[in-house]
């Protein structure tokens, strides 16, 4: 049964995924990339939607850790309305890409692979849009490569405070036991806390079906390992300390009421009060990055894009016309 990202949230009962996602349909046409790096072949997943009234700019969209290309559905047909070209890549281990059974995760791994996709699209230069675990990617993209970057756009990103201060460091091996554990209602207890601090509506079950889907499968184990290998890049590799080096003119899109923050869970409730508090973390980024600029939406969570798209896409574009 192909299931499309439309329809899936309306699903009464909970469906199998596939590793590679195939039976669930993406908004635009998936082509693939083959990617050779560390002794092997992996598929790297992408939407290219190249407009009849191209206006000659393009963007690539970077997804989430807990999403994949589908989500940017909304943002890539207002984006294609403009005229713009939109690049969506699905990063190795998540959406349709490879789950590679061993694979060495790092930022800079994950740039190169969207800079040898960009090159192979004979794309020299792009905004560059990054959500969440996107935005730690997109600011090393942008870092290992300014000349590509034309703008870069963080929304709600990730790591804008060095986690690793603050909780107990654990191993791989303990994030692949947390991820084996998951369940539907554990995975909807983290996005309504985290992403939207209480506030749930029905359409966002979308993005727990498809985390949740995928326990169903029997190889659910290499997915949730590559999940471990992804928190512990996120966890030790912090670009903070670099924001003071991007180079291209930067739009920071924040949605003041999020709260994630990695490893919550494993330090006192006094520790946490002072993670993820985005309303904050906003302010010093856009201080911290040259020729930058802040655009703050209140009472929204981690994705504006989702859940407030014309608060999130009238600035976007703005930027983007600039």
């Amino acid at each position: 049964m192909l299931i499309s990202c439309s329809s899936f949230a309306q699903e009464s009962k909970l469906q199998w995924l596939d590793l590679m996602l195939s039976n669930y349909q993406y908004p635009h046409a998936v082509e693939y990339f083959t990617v050779n790096t560390q002794q092997q072949k992996l598929k790297m997943a992408y939407m290219d939607i190249n407009p009849i009234n191209n206006n000659g700019h393009n963007i690539v969209l970077l997804h989430g850790k807990n999403f994949n290309g589908a989500y940017w559905e909304t943002t890539i047909d207002a984006l294609k309305k403009e005229g713009y070209r939109v690049i969506v890549p699905d990063q190795i281990g998540f959406g349709k890409s490879s789950k590679p059974d061993s694979f060495q995760y790092s930022f800079q791994e994950l740039a190169t692979n969207t800079k040898a996709l960009l090159d192979s699209l004979h794309i020299k230069k792009t905004t560059i849009l990054g959500h969440s675990m996107g935005g730690m990617l997109a600011a090393r993209f942008a870092l290992m490569y300014p000349e590509t970057t034309e703008k870069l756009v963080l929304e709600n990103p990730i790591g804008l405070e060095d986690w690793k201060l603050l909780v107990p460091y654990q191993t791989v091996d303990w994030w692949y036991q947390l991820e084996m554990k998951k369940t539907y209602e554990g995975i909807k207890a983290y996005q309504l806390n985290n992403y939207y601090d209480g506030k749930w509506k029905a359409e966002y079950a979308e993005w727990v079906n498809l985390l949740a889907g995928w326990n169903l499968n029997s190889d659910y184990q290499k997915i949730a390992w590559n999940a471990a290998l992804t928190y512990d890049m996120i966890f030790t590799q912090p670009v903070v300390y670099e924001f003071k080096n991007i180079q291209s003119p930067t739009l920071l899109i924040i949605g003041t009421r999020d709260r994630t923050a990695l490893g919550k869970p494993l330090v006192s409730e006094e520790v946490r009060k002072t993670m993820g508090l985005y309303e904050q973390l906003g302010k010093t980024t856009q201080q911290a990055i040259p020729n930058s600029t802040l655009v703050e939406i209140e009472n929204i969570g981690h994705l504006p894009h989702i859940e407030s798209f014309d608060k999130f896409i009238t600035p976007l574009k703005s930027f983007l016309a600039e």
